[in-house]
């Protein structure tokens, strides 16, 4: 009979332990590397890229803090509200949220971007992943590494999960996994998504609402229509493209 507790006790434990790793805050870290980004600029002379990379060398790195509030149904990703400025000044940032809704199949994206701001409804649309067998520590948790390919960009996209962490949701557009995404590596370095901690804890509702946002509704196909005509005209016109988009 003692046996049978213990092992009873044993059993609730863990079920109590995994339910408390599906619920919570993740803080990211993203940088942008420009002078990688800039040298992907095909219309860019090897002379023009050399020059951008002197211009940059010294700032080439920008960062942003966000954040993913997650649940084992639901996630919201958008920057953290206590970002500071590290210029000392104070700007207005473009509106970005995302929203999933894994028990649904549904999602809303809220991202303002070309002087428009866009509501994306539409059902969850995840990449093809290819789950490797490298492995490698992110934030304190052991992860596995994933790859998919962004179609429309044409970017490599490599993805860290953490199967301590059973919930399919992660940073940016990036989903579908069997655990929580900490870390994006975009077109071998590019840009950098990467989880500076985990905060399990009971949400409130505010933490996973979404906010009234007039914007223009579209869907996911429309979407990436405007991403796919922007970057050919702006590549066509000697610009980089992803001055007014997100990379």
């Amino acid at each position: 009979m003692n046996r049978l507790l213990v092992l009873l006790f044993a059993i609730l434990a863990t079920v109590t332990a995994q339910a408390q790793k599906t619920e919570g805050i993740a803080t990211y870290e993203r940088k942008t590397y420009w002078t990688k980004l800039i040298n992907r600029m095909s219309f860019l002379s090897q002379e023009e890229k050399d020059r951008a990379a002197q211009t940059w060398k010294n700032d080439d790195e920008s960062k942003e803090k966000m954040k993913l509030a997650f649940n084992a149904n639901e996630s919201i990703y958008t920057y953290s509200s206590d970002e500071p400025s590290e210029s000392g000044y104070s700007w207005r940032r473009s509106e970005f949220l995302l929203y999933r809704n894994f028990d649904k199949d549904k999602k809303t994206d809220i991202i303002e971007m070309l002087g428009k701001t866009y509501v994306i409804d539409d059902s969850l649309r995840t990449p093809t992943w290819k789950i490797g067998n490298q492995i490698k520590e992110v934030a304190g948790y052991i992860c596995m590494k994933a790859e998919a390919e962004d179609p429309i960009k044409k970017q490599k996209i490599v993805a860290w999960f953490a199967q301590d962490i059973p919930v399919p949701a992660g940073p940016e557009r990036y989903t579908g996994l069997p655990g929580l995404i900490l870390e994006l590596n975009v077109n071998d370095g590019d840009v950098v998504v990467e989880a500076t901690n985990v905060n399990f804890k009971t949400l409130t509702p505010d933490d996973l609402k979404l906010p009234k946002t007039k914007g223009k509704k579209i869907t996911d196909a429309q979407y990436d229509t405007i991403i796919r005509q922007h970057i050919a005209e702006s590549m066509t016109a000697h610009r980089n493209p992803y001055w007014t988009i997100r990379y």
